[in-house]
């Protein structure tokens, strides 16, 4: 394989010269860059991308810290910030969390090393101090989730009109006993979420109630399912569920089919993230929409933006409420 020596000697110019040319710079002439990319082409060189970017002091490559893959929510965000890195001449390496301080450090370890150049996190629970520290220097963009406070920018809906909307909307078709299925709330979205439910409940004379909100650990079908089972068994059994991830909601919709009982006629049901699945259930899902595509894209123009040294402002995207089956049969 030929290397830069031989093709320098080609077209008759120095080693630098071939560089400055392949560095796009505009020092060089147009009849000298035509020769040394005729030589180029001839001798069939392809450039040292390592080399290049050793010397550039940037690896071109951007992570992305989400805490499970198994989660479609991610799927979407992440198609769009591949889409706008891969347009910048950037790759993207996607790191799972676990939600685990170790591998988190692991990956940050990438960034401090100059092996990546960025991170945009997904992650709602990194260690957000960890995270600020690192902004300090790095790039750092949050999408999604975010540390309230931290100074670093991110990209996201706004979780408790979010919510509000679609309680609001239980409410409207005649709902009053209405559970929250809610995950742990040291995750802000979390917080943010529940204050949504309560919101709309109080704006209509509606007691909230302890005992109709359930906690899981974590998001999936099977956590929503345990749930429902614990809303199915409250004596006055509510009669609408509003669940913070579409995947809970999904659990629950198979829990309540599982007890022979009826969505909506027993029990309505609305999830949140408009994820594929939730129109392939049985009643299709009545969920909030979040814009996953259009937040991945601007997640990663906002951190390649940062990376080339621009200030980056935090942007809230707009949501919508889908009314399907599940709440109205």
């Amino acid at each position: 394989m030929a290397n830069i020596q031989q093709v320098a000697k080609q077209a008759g110019v120095s080693v630098a010269t071939v560089s400055r040319v392949l560095n796009g710079q505009n020092t060089v002439s147009s009849k000298t860059r035509i020769k040394v990319e005729e030589a180029i082409h001839k001798l069939n060189y392809e450039p040292s991308m390592l080399g290049r970017n050793l010397r550039n002091s940037e690896s071109r490559i951007i992570l992305i810290l989400i805490p499970t893959i198994s989660n479609p929510f991610y799927l979407d965000i992440i198609k769009g910030i591949e889409n706008i890195a891969i347009s910048q001449n950037y790759n993207i390496l996607l790191c799972e969390t676990d939600s685990n301080p170790e591998k988190e450090n692991i990956y940050f370890d990438l960034v401090r090393k100059k092996m990546a150049d960025g991170i945009i996190s997904m992650d709602p629970a990194v260690n957000v101090d960890t995270l600020k520290k690192l902004a300090e220097n790095h790039a750092i963009i949050q999408c999604s989730e975010y540390g309230e406070d931290s100074g670093i920018p991110y990209v996201t809906i706004d979780n408790e009109e979010a919510s509000y909307r679609a309680v609001k909307h239980l409410i409207k078709i005649g709902h009053s006993k209405i559970a929250l299925m809610n995950s742990d709330e040291k995750y802000l979205y979390a917080r943010q979420r529940k204050k949504g439910y309560q919101k709309a409940l109080e704006e209509h004379g509606i007691a909230v109630k302890d005992e109709y909100i359930i906690h899981t650990q974590h998001l999936g079908f099977e956590y929503g399912q345990q749930a429902m089972k614990k809303i199915l068994n409250i004596e006055d059994r509510p009669t609408a569920v509003f669940a913070v991830s579409d995947l809970l909601a999904i659990g629950a919709l198979k829990e309540i089919n599982s007890n022979g009982l009826h969505v909506p006629n027993d029990i309505a049901v609305v999830g949140f993230d408009k994820i594929d699945f939730s129109n392939m259930t049985n009643p299709t899902l009545t969920t909030i929409a979040q814009p996953m595509h259009k937040m991945g894209t601007i997640a990663a123009k906002m951190l390649i933006d940062q990376i080339k040294g621009e200030k980056v402002e935090s942007i809230i995207l707009d949501h919508e409420l889908v009314i399907r089956e599940s709440t109205s049969g």
